[in-house]
């Protein structure tokens, strides 16, 4: 097949959208498929582009078999609001002509990542001029979780993003998400169910591997005793994720010397939790950037207890990617989560897997950690290790992707 993968977000962006964007590409390639991504200068999570790349240029990658055009974008310091509007607005523009020089090489199939939902029409209408199945994998509501964290104050305004956004979710052929309650969120939109496809996120299980040496001696390097209860959040540091209750619950527990939290990443909110951190005098929390791929399974091994954490009203968004390496790694989760939601659900029917407890509630979120902390039961790593070979498998989700891309060229060829 010639798939051409269209995305703000790609490789080399170690976490969320890129990393699995970047994955997805390189394994079709691998299969033998034609593949073309058109993308912007990897900059997540640090908003900021990364070393050997220009915000502002055009640039052309040859990696391995895959063809990579990179397209100019705005990259706000602070993303948030009107800025961010902007940030995906002039991807949206600047990769146009890019899309259009693909109509000569005619692909069986576009494949549109959301967010940004900004590429939708102009993925939709290059499909309908090449003659060539219409895709939308969505990782993310991003026009539900903007309306749930109050970016769109407006009743009247809400009705009408939501209708437009509606409009261009029926005009794909075939509409894709990464969870079973965005699955429901595709029914609630009225989605004919003929074209959802389920194609979860998933664990690189060669790379994520249960490995407590590993994790000691990450503790070693970055001056964690062995007998601290050491409580991770890794991951993006934005505002739905919610860090502050994090820290407050880490000025609470300063007196407890051996509870210590290590927040580890990049994101929009990190600098204001470091200044938080450094005027409240909080001497148990660290801060560590991301960790490169080969430290960071080391990272995962080296936690007593996950933070999977997120605001009320974002949790059914977004199945959080950073649980399914979690799980492979053999580690325990303290989950945030409202009742119904795909967190909380995936929890209370595998409670082996993590504890639950309700979205930004501190004296809950303090009550668990010391609990478990306390606790003299050991965590079952090699049963939590074993649901993830059962269900998060890379190669299994992948071979059944490439399954449904199969069957929907193949029906577009045969209409």
């Amino acid at each position: 097949m010639r798939i051409l993968l269209y995305g703000i977000n790609f490789s080399p962006e170690l976490t969320g959208i890129g990393k699995y964007s970047g994955d997805m590409a390189a394994w079709l390639s691998d299969a033998g498929h034609d593949v073309r991504v058109i993308s912007a200068p990897p900059y997540y999570p640090h908003w900021i582009v990364n070393e050997g790349y220009k915000s502002y240029l055009y640039r052309h990658e040859s990696v391995n078999d895959l063809q990579v055009w990179r397209c100019p974008l705005y990259v706000p310091k602070n993303p948030k609001g009107f800025s961010r509007v902007l940030h995906l607005a002039s991807f949206a523009i600047s990769s146009l002509p890019i899309l259009a020089r693909q109509l000569f090489w005619k692909p069986d199939v576009v494949i549109c990542v959301e967010p940004p939902v900004f590429c939708a029409p102009a993925g939709l209408l290059f499909s309908k001029l090449v003659g060539c199945k219409s895709w939308l994998h969505i990782q993310d509501f991003e026009v539900d979780a903007g309306i749930n964290l109050g970016l769109v104050p407006f009743l009247s305004a809400q009705k009408i993003i939501l209708k437009i956004e509606i409009w261009l979710l029926k005009r794909f052929d075939k509409v894709s998400t990464i969870s079973k309650s965005m699955m429901k969120k595709l029914d609630e939109k009225n989605i004919k169910t003929e074209n959802q496809i389920f194609f979860p996120n998933w664990s690189d299980l060669d790379c994520v591997s249960y490995a407590p040496k590993r994790g000691e001696e990450f503790r070693v390097n970055n001056g964690i005793k062995p007998s601290d209860f050491l409580v991770l959040y890794s991951g993006n540091m934005g505002e739905k994720q919610g860090l502050d209750m994090v820290v407050e619950a880490a000025k609470v527990l300063a007196s407890n010397q051996s509870i210590r939290f290590l927040l580890c990443g990049d994101g929009a909110d990190k600098k204001n939790l470091q200044g938080i951190v450094k005027d409240a005098g909080i001497n148990n929390v660290t801060f560590l950037p991301l960790q490169s791929l080969d430290k960071f399974n080391c990272l995962l091994n080296s936690a007593d207890l996950h933070l999977v954490i997120q605001k009320k009203g974002a949790a059914d968004l977004v199945m959080p990617s950073k649980l399914t390496n979690i799980i492979a790694s053999g580690g325990y989760s303290l989950v945030t989560a409202e009742k119904g939601t795909e967190l909380e659900i995936l929890i209370s029917d595998n409670p082996f897997l993590g504890t639950l407890i309700e979205p930004e509630c501190l004296v809950d979120f303090l009550s668990a950690i010391k609990y478990l902390a306390a606790r003299q039961q050991k965590t079952e790593h090699y049963l939590i290790r074993s649901f993830a070979e059962n269900t998060f498998d890379f190669n299994f989700v992948m071979r059944r992707f490439e399954e449904n891309l199969k069957k929907a060229t193949y029906d577009n060829a045969v209409g």
